[in-house]
């Protein structure tokens, strides 16, 4: 019961290394979305840091928050002292997923940086409306999916993008990067404090930055980071420009929908391991935070989904409460509106920012396979080909546009290969989720529920939304001329499915 004396203490000495984690993990993602637009699919530095970064980081604003307010009410519901708000950020798999395979691309294809903004806030909004509507019915779907199908999948895409990706930027500047990463090491991962309780990912960057310029007077540094940018007022305003992008943005939802979706359910995950922790939010409360957040990032610019982290617990352990999640939020959307942050990001290497996604990376795979029971460790494992095939066939474009190659340069035994790889890359969260999850049926007798899964991956492959024949990963109809693949994937899985129920009716459910 609630007394009426009872007043929450909200701001404790924990909120220190709390928000410097909190917003450093915001800061890094910033980074490394500036560094892939600006730097690999060469974007103009204005349109990213005065409309995108802007855009992006007011959701990660209202996020932080709403969920600040709701450890107070919930701090006043249950008369507590130690609430811990739930963390709040930039997805880490939508970031490389949006940005190497709907922004950058779109920006290829039109060479038109506004184009490819209002490409990138078309997907957005459309990601933050299914996002909101799905948080009514996110419990149904968690029900229906095996655990090892949505950790499996967040798993594989955390080692493949979140933390391979990010070890190249290191190695492209050993010196600082290295030495970055073994702090991150040695505080993040092995848990041995810094001198003085200096936070292990502020201690991290400082150290590596410093080691980078002094690397780079002394000409040792091969490193580099975004475009320069300076201080200047951006206050991102609802606009609809992101309509001029909706219809190119549509023949990316292969990607944007499965990352929307595996971002509700992570965010169900989140809920549970908060209450685990002590604090029970409402996990539609949560849910919809992070929808109608996103929504309206997206229609102010944004072109990155936003997120409940999976760190709530070790927030909590160091003593944060709501002050953490207020000031990182403040200083994220505030920061970006006036310059601050894209001037940050301008000068912070992102050789030294990479390490802290290496260990998120290490530490969501880490999770996938230590949360599953063990028979289902293969359901995990079986999730890495999709997407790696992806990351295959992003490095394959990539060197294929800079030597000046097309595919029908390439000797037929390649080409055989380009398409295979494009095949299984297409729609790889969802494609991983659905093997994952036919694989954890059959390893528990549930040969019908494999039989289903099978039927929905034809179902999925006939319209593109996993393995689409084409390099955009368009979605398509079958009967409007499409390439024969896609039938020959298709009656694979229908006969796969067929052959499933043939045994079940000679195998006895357990």
């Amino acid at each position: 019961m609630v007394t009426e004396s009872f007043k929450y203490r909200w701001a404790a000495a924990g909120d220190v290394n709390a928000f410097f984690g909190l917003m450093l993990d915001n800061m890094t993602g910033l980074v490394i979305m500036a560094s892939i637009l600006t730097g690999i699919f060469g974007m103009p530095a204005d349109i990213v840091f005065l409309k995108m970064v802007p855009g992006t980081a007011l959701g990660v604003m209202l996020g932080d928050l709403a969920y600040t307010w709701m450890a107070f009410k919930l701090a006043q519901k249950e008369n507590r002292q130690d609430v811990c708000a739930m963390p709040l950020g930039i997805d880490a798999v939508a970031l490389f997923g949006l940005t190497l395979g709907v922004v950058g691309p779109a920006f290829l294809v039109t060479k038109d940086a506004e184009k490819a903004w209002a490409v990138g806030m078309a997907v957005l909004v459309v990601m933050g409306a299914v996002k909101t509507v799905t948080a009514f019915f996110g419990e149904a779907v968690r029900r229906a999916v095996p655990r090892a199908a949505l950790l499996g999948s967040l798993g594989a895409v955390a080692i493949v993008f979140i933390a391979f990706l990010p070890f190249l930027k290191i190695f492209s500047d050993p010196v600082a990067g290295l030495v970055a990463l073994g702090v991150i090491l040695l505080t993040l991962t092995a848990r041995v404090r810094l001198p003085l309780g200096i936070p292990g990912a502020l201690g991290a960057i400082a150290i590596g930055t410093a080691v980078f310029y002094a690397a780079k007077m002394m000409g040792f540094s091969g490193g580099h980071h975004p475009a320069q940018a300076a201080f200047a007022f951006a206050f991102p305003m609802p606009t609809l420009h992101f309509m001029d992008g909706l219809a190119m943005g549509m023949q990316y939802l292969p990607i944007a929908i499965p990352i929307a979706i595996t971002n509700v359910i992570g965010g169900i995950d989140n809920t549970e391991s908060a209450a685990v922790a002590g604090d029970k939010y409402g996990t539609r409360d949560i849910l919809l935070v992070e929808g109608v957040a996103t929504l309206i990032a997206g229609i102010c610019g944004g072109v990155i989904q936003n997120t409940p982290y999976i760190g709530h617990p070790a927030y909590k352990r160091m003593g944060g409460r709501a002050a953490y999640t207020l000031a990182a939020g403040l200083f994220i959307g505030l920061g970006a509106m006036m310059g601050m942050v894209g001037f940050l990001i301008s000068i912070l290497p992102e050789s030294v920012m990479a390490p802290i996604l290496v260990f998120i990376g290490l530490e969501v795979c880490s999770q996938a396979y230590a949360e599953v029971e063990r028979k289902h460790m293969p359901a995990v494992s079986i999730c890495f080909f999709p997407v790696i095939a992806n990351l295959v066939f992003i490095q394959y474009n990539s060197l294929m546009g800079a030597a000046g190659i097309t595919f029908s340069a390439l000797r037929p035994d390649f080409q055989e290969t380009y398409n295979a790889v494009m095949i299984l890359g297409n729609g790889f969260i969802c494609t991983a989720m659905i093997w994952a999850a036919m694989l954890a049926f059959l390893m528990d007798g549930a040969i019908r529920k494999a039989a289903g899964a099978a039927f929905v991956a034809a179902a999925f492959t006939l319209v593109g939304l996993i393995h689409s024949p084409f390099p955009d990963g368009r979605l398509f109809l079958p009967w409007n001329g499409v390439p024969t693949a896609v039938f020959a994937v298709t009656a694979g899985y229908l006969l796969m499915a067929i052959s499933y129920l043939i045994m079940a009716s000679f195998n006895k459910p357990r």
